[in-house]
C-alpha cells in the first residue's frame, strides 16, 4: 500500500460495532503514522471542540471523528498516507508485560509498530508451533493484538495473515531476564527472532538483567539498534540477540554465544503425600572462560550484540565426519 494518498482507520484498529453518536479521537504524528485512538462518549472533558474533524495542537495531531446513525462496524474517515517501515513486536512474557509496552513506544520513533503477543507467559516455549488446535487472536485496539499461542505462532500470525503490510523489522521482547549462552535454545524470546529469520525478516531479540528492570533504558537501545539494521540490513540468515545489563550502561560490544558450566539441574523433592516431583533449574551454573562472549559482556556492564545464525550445521566438522565408514562406498 507504500505511496498511496490516504489510508482508513479500518486498517488499523477492529472491526468492532460501536454504537451511533459516539466520538472517535485519533492522534496522529506528524509524519502520519497513527498514534492511538479510543473512543468518547462525548466530546473528551472539554479537550475536543467544535465540529466534526477538528483538529488541535498542530497538523495532524488529534482528530475528533463523530457518525451517527446507528451502529457500524467499519468508519472509513481517511488519514494522511502512513510513513515510515513497518514494526512487528512481539515477547513470551505476554501481552501485558511491561517490557512490551516499553520497545513499542521507543519504536514508535521509527514507524508504524504492530504488536501481536501471547495473551500469557510463555517463557521457555522455544521454537514451538502449534498444531494441535486452531489460534484465536484478539483484537486489543489498533495494530495490537493478544493470541492464545507461542511467541512463534505470533510471528507466523504478524507476517503471514494479521497485518495488512509485511514487516519490516521483527522486534521480540524486552524480556525480564538475560539470554545467554545456551538460554538462547530455550528462549521464546529469541525463537521469535528465529522465526522472522526463517520468513525472511530482519529481526532483532531484547532481553535485560533485573530486577529492578529498567525497561527505558533498555528500549532506547532496542530502538538504535533497530534503526541501524533498518538501514543496513543483516546478513542472510543472521539476526542478534541483544542482551542489555543490569544498572549502568558502559557500553556495547560485538560477541560470541558463550557457554555455560551446569550444576545439578534438576532439584528433586517430595510432598506432603510422598509423591516425588522435579523442578528444572537447581544451583546457578557457571560459565566458560571465554573474554568475547555474551556474558563476559554483560558482566562488564556492556550490552552485548551476538549475531547467530539459524543453520545449525557445524561447515568444520563436515570434512571429518565425511571419512567414516558410514559413508564410504
Amino acid at each position: 500500500m507504500d505511496g498511496e494518498p490516504v489510508r482508513s482507520v479500518d486498517a488499523f484498529r477492529p472491526r468492532t460495532p460501536f454504537p451511533a453518536e459516539e466520538w472517535i479521537v485519533l492522534r496522529v504524528g506528524s509524519e502520519g503514522v497513527l498514534r492511538d485512538w479510543r473512543r468518547d462518549a462525548g466530546q473528551a472533558e472539554g479537550e475536543l471542540e467544535g465540529a466534526e474533524g477538528q483538529q488541535r495542537g498542530g497538523e495532524g495531531e488529534t482528530q475528533a471523528y463523530r457518525r451517527s446513525g446507528g451502529s457500524h462496524d467499519c468508519i472509513r474517515y481517511h488519514l494522511p498516507a502512513m510513513a515510515g517501515p513497518v514494526i512487528l513486536v512481539t515477547n513470551d512474557d505476554s501481552y501485558h508485560a511491561e517490557g512490551i509496552k516499553a520497545l513499542e513506544e521507543a519504536l514508535r520513533t521509527l514507524g508504524r509498530v504492530v504488536v501481536v503477543a501471547p495473551d500469557r507467559d510463555r517463557s521457555a516455549a522455544a521454537h514451538a508451533l502449534t498444531l494441535t488446535h486452531p489460534l484465536r487472536p484478539r483484537a486489543q485496539g489498533p495494530d495490537h493484538w493478544s493470541v492464545d499461542g507461542t511467541p512463534t505462532d505470533c510471528v507466523n500470525l504478524g507476517v503471514l495473515g494479521l497485518i495488512d503490510a509485511r514487516p519490516d523489522l521483527v522486534v521480540s521482547g524486552i524480556n525480564s531476564g538475560l539470554n545467554l549462552g545456551d538460554d538462547v535454545t530455550y528462549s521464546g524470546t529469541v525463537a521469535a527472532a528465529i522465526e522472522g529469520t526463517v520468513l525472511g525478516v530482519p529481526s532483532i531479540a531484547m532481553s535485560q538483567d533485573g530486577p529492578p528492570f529498567d525497561y527505558p533504558t533498555g528500549a532506547r537501545i532496542a530502538a538504535k539498534i533497530a534503526a541501524l539494521v533498518l538501514k543496513r540490513g543483516l546478513p542472510r540468515d543472521t539476526f542478534f540477540s541483544v542482551n542489555v545489563p543490569r544498572g549502568p550502561v558502559r557500553g556495547t560490544r560485538l560477541t560470541r554465544q558463550g557457554r555455560r558450566i551446569y550444576h545439578e539441574p534438576i532439584v528433586k523433592r517430595v510432598d506432603p503425600r510422598g509423591k516425588t516431583y522435579y523442578w528444572i533449574g537447581g544451583k546457578p551454573s557457571g560459565w566458560r572462560e571465554d573474554p568475547g562472549c555474551d556474558h563476559a559482556a554483560v558482566e562488564e556492564g556492556l550490552v552485548s550484540i551476538t549475531p547467530l545464525h539459524i543453520d545449525l550445521t557445524n561447515h568444520a566438522a563436515l570434512g571429518e565426519i565425511a571419512a567414516w565408514e558410514l559413508f564410504r562406498s
